[in-house]
């Protein structure tokens, strides 16, 4: 089974690129979704990050506050890289469960949506890698309009990640994401020409 790494950076639609994976009959693993998974009550995951992060991490129900603990890694590089260090190998190996089931159904390719897949030296676990771009302004103006953050904070949450440019050069494919979702939609179709039709298609 082909395993194709899909990235991007915050707010060039990556998301929607994963959401017309799917629609097209793809099975896209999400690695954030894999993250809340590895902290739900209960786990050694969530056991960590309460340990290190202390009680203002969970809200009044036991689950992680998010909220909470995006304003202390996004403006604090090492809390930040403390976390990652605490998560990323549970993510991981729950990726890997996932791939094995999916190569294991019979599918013969498989996305694995992953934000931070250059950041963590991942390409080499994929066959090839999408990275979905628009430029840093646009880029910019979209995460301030959707998030309905100010300037400042929009610019820590990109200076959180490679920049998008790079991305772009260390990726094997590049998808445009400039205009509109018919146009992405159409360029996505050209990429997948080039991959084994989804099962059952």
């Amino acid at each position: 089974m082909l395993w194709i790494g899909l990235t991007g950076g915050i707010a060039t639609g990556k998301s929607t690129v994963a959401r017309l994976l799917r629609e097209r009959g793809y099975p896209v693993v999400d690695a954030d979704l894999l993250a809340r998974e590895v902290v739900q009550i209960g786990t050694p995951g969530h056991a960590d990050v309460l340990k290190h992060f202390g009680p203002a991490a969970v809200t009044d129900t036991g689950e992680l506050n998010r909220a909470k603990i995006a304003e202390l890694v996004f403006t604090d590089s090492k809390k930040r890289e403390q976390l990652e260090t605490l998560l990323h190998p549970r993510i991981r190996a729950l990726a890997d469960e996932r791939r094995a089931e999916l190569a294991k159904a019979g599918h013969k390719v498989a996305f694995y949506d992953v934000p931070l897949l250059f950041e963590k030296d991942m390409k080499p676990l994929f066959d090839k890698v999408i990275c979905v771009y628009c430029p840093p302004d646009l880029q910019m103006a979209r995460l301030i309009t959707r998030n309905d953050f100010d300037m400042e904070t929009a610019q820590e949450r990109v200076d959180a990640q490679m920049p998008i440019d790079t991305k772009a050069k260390l990726a094997d494919i590049v998808l445009k994401n400039e205009t509109d979702v018919w146009d992405l939609g159409r360029a996505l179709d050209q990429v997948l020409a080039q991959f084994p039709k989804p099962v059952g298609k």
